[in-house]
């Protein structure tokens, strides 16, 4: 699956499975520790949890393969890493905290999600 498909496939299952405030951004020129990341939020740690397992049980159905998983033993801050697409699920309160927008955003780089009407969740 090409990277930019992939970021916004997770978006979509994050979607469907009723996370809020989904954005892909594009951060290989910024980083080179991926090439995309999908941030979300839960509406509760428990919530956290079952997206981060959504996610990984969907795409563990379609042959990509999860290389490492941080924080699910609390549920507040969750990473998936896929390689070139890292998964950020976050509990609301965290998520306005650390607020990984305003590090990784450049004002170009925000990828539209063609599944919502604006683009944006």
């Amino acid at each position: 699956m090409e990277q930019t498909g992939l970021a916004q496939r997770i978006a979509k299952i994050l979607y469907d499975k009723k996370a809020m405030d989904i954005t892909v951004l594009h951060v290989g020129h910024l980083t080179v520790i991926t090439d995309y990341m999908v941030i979300a939020s839960g509406r509760s740690s428990l919530q956290v949890k079952a997206l981060a397992d959504d996610v990984d049980d969907a795409l563990a159905m379609e042959g990509v393969a999860l290389r490492a998983r941080e924080g699910q033993g609390e549920g507040r801050w969750i990473v998936l890493d896929y390689g070139t697409v890292l998964v950020h699920i976050f509990h609301p309160e965290d998520r306005q905290f650390y607020h990984l927008e305003r590090l990784w955003e450049d004002g170009t780089n925000r990828i539209p999600l063609p599944f919502l009407e604006d683009g944006q969740a």
